[in-house]
């Protein structure tokens, strides 16, 4: 394996190219592990009243919709945030996802899912807070938490 970097003035960010004999398993083994690297993502603001919070997206269990506000919700505390949910899910790093219309979740706190006929119920660890997720994300959120454990 050859590994070369090379650096260009005009870059804004890290690109990773990966050039390797078609189906090496070697090549998908390094693109698993680049995509854990964390993201070097900055705070987004939050809001609880008039007081503002600056927090690191891996404290964020997941977020969801109430009426036109976008919840965001920790262990212990729900913020409000003015990003709508798609502006979000290009922010945010790899491990959230979105699961239903209203809600994006953070795959590195779930527990445990259970599925229903209609929906599937999603747990956090280390908290009492639970989202639901919809079927026609279940399986993409399936394929997630399978490549992320």
């Amino acid at each position: 394996m050859k590994v070369r970097i090379q650096t260009a003035a005009n870059q804004t960010e890290v690109e990773v190219v990966i050039f390797a004999p078609v189906d090496s398993h070697e090549a998908q083994s390094i693109k698993t592990l680049l995509e854990k690297v964390p993201s070097e993502t900055k705070s987004l603001t939050f809001y609880q009243g008039t007081t503002k919070y600056y927090l690191k997206p891996s404290q964020i269990l997941f977020f969801e919709t109430d009426g036109r506000q976008i919840h965001a919700h920790t262990i212990n505390d729900v913020y409000v945030t003015k990003h709508r949910l798609y502006e979000l899910e290009e922010q945010l790093p790899n491990s959230f996802i979105r699961i239903s219309k209203s809600a994006i979740i953070n795959v590195d706190h779930v527990l445990s899912i259970t599925r229903s006929i209609s929906n599937c119920l999603v747990q956090f660890q280390n908290s009492h807070k639970q989202v639901y997720a919809s079927r026609r994300y279940y399986k993409q959120l399936q394929e997630r938490l399978n490549e992320m454990r």
